[in-house]
């Protein structure tokens, strides 16, 4: 016989049935008990005349059950299976560390982290794993339809040349080596082969940062493309980008999620200051800011997203173009959904000489990117990128307070397991 899932079963009414999963719950009353099964796709009830047969069952342990699909308006689906054969292929026999069945998981999240692999099984976990794969899905869709080639690139590389505070050092058979901080060096080269690429795939950040928004490794969302003419043509494919995760996002999962405008928002970072209450010699935007930004957005355009546009060039790393009306201001940008940044990206550099001159300015010897720089030697066109954190996406999607809640196996200054 064949198995199914528990979202089939209302197909196979009075029909003779393999359901396979898991003891999500079991219900005893006295002269009968319920065995809530729960496999990828949902929850089943099967119905246990003789009380006692429910004894040998323990939760999460791995059952089939062959039973006929009876219709039942008052059970998941509508349907629950009676007349049941029960075979056990896996008894849990240990005592669980928190229960699974409630709505929410009462555990704390350290004690989720520390037992993953039970507390990702729950319904709430699983489903902001879900959203993650949709927005996924979403995001290699949606560069498709525009003509982006999905690329990989190296994760172990030779030089610390984005910022070699920031970047985890290892020992490549006897010499440095460090993990990529991002595909950033790598995909700008590859708009030289493509004109448009994208990379799904884990960063790693050095960053001794123990807070709800921070990851040492997480999955970014990288694209870039060439013959642009400066970053609001990024901004506008970003833009479509999202509205195509947004739409596989409610496609896949049924989560409601905020629109996104055709035209988002947009405020210079000067602006965006005074609107946060921020000084005007801030170098940057504080949480607070982004929130308060956040705020406006919403107040006074109706969005919950809002591009900040033009960030001071001591602060955008020394690849990114200039404003050529001002070169004290990038044409870099962030993207706020909810009062937190999840996007960075702007115009890049693209002529050989203009980055020896940014290099020469951060005072940083050639030598260094020599790998990098050659792309530049042989011509490369206006271009330019951006990069999604997913984790910071996802929680912000599903109202996580940390992103550790929507990670299936976080990366801190304090967590390398499991």
């Amino acid at each position: 016989m064949q198995r199914i899932l528990s979202t089939e079963l209302a197909a196979h009414p009075y029909e003779k049935v393999l359901v396979e999963g898991w003891v999500h719950r079991v219900r005893r009353l006295k002269s009968v008990a319920f065995l809530i099964l729960r496999d990828a796709a949902g929850l089943a009830q099967v119905v246990l005349t003789d009380p006692a047969r429910a004894e040998a069952l323990t939760e999460e342990s791995v059952v089939a059950v062959t039973a006929t699909v009876t219709p039942n308006p008052q059970a998941p689906g509508g349907v629950e299976l009676t007349g049941p054969e029960i075979r056990v292929h896996a008894a849990v026999d240990v005592p669980l560390p928190f229960e699974l069945h409630r709505p929410a998981l009462t555990a704390g999240l350290p004690a989720q982290l520390d037992h993953a692999a039970l507390a990702l099984r729950h319904p709430a976990r699983r489903a902001a794993l879900r959203i993650a794969a949709a927005a996924t899905a979403g995001f290699r869709s949606a560069l498709e339809a525009q003509r982006f080639v999905e690329i990989q690139t190296p994760k172990i590389v030779e030089s610390a040349t984005e910022s070699g505070a920031n970047v985890f050092r290892l020992d490549y058979f006897g010499r440095p080596a460090y993990l990529a901080q991002s595909p950033q060096f790598y995909k700008q080269m590859m708009v030289g082969v493509f004109e448009r690429v994208y990379e799904v795939g884990p960063v790693f950040r050095a960053e001794n940062s123990d807070t709800a928004r921070h990851l040492t490794q997480y999955t970014s969302l990288d694209a870039e493309m060439g013959f642009i003419t400066d970053h609001r043509d990024v901004m506008a494919a970003l833009t479509r980008t999202l509205a195509g995760m947004v739409g596989e996002i409610v496609a896949r999962t049924g989560h409601e999620t905020p629109e996104v405008p055709s035209e988002i928002p947009a405020v210079h970072f000067a602006e965006a200051l005074t609107i946060a209450g921020a000084p005007a010699d801030e170098p940057d935007l504080a949480p607070a800011h982004e929130r308060a930004l956040g705020e406006w957005a919403r107040r006074e355009h109706g969005s919950e997203f809002v591009f900040v546009t033009g960030y001071p060039m001591r602060k955008r790393p020394f690849y990114t173009h200039p404003d050529p009306a001002d070169p004290t201001w990038s044409n870099g940008f962030d993207l706020l959904f909810r009062g937190l940044e999840i996007v960075t990206g702007g115009q890049r550099l693209h002529r050989y000489a203009d980055y020896e001159a940014a290099l020469a300015k951060t005072g940083e010897p050639l030598a260094a990117y020599r790998g990098y720089l050659d792309a530049f030697r042989y011509g490369m066109p206006p271009h330019g990128g951006w990069a999604i954190g997913l984790e910071r996406l996802v929680a912000r999607l599903t109202g996580a307070a940390n992103v550790r809640e929507v990670t299936a196996f976080p990366r801190d200054p304090h967590r390398v397991t499991p």
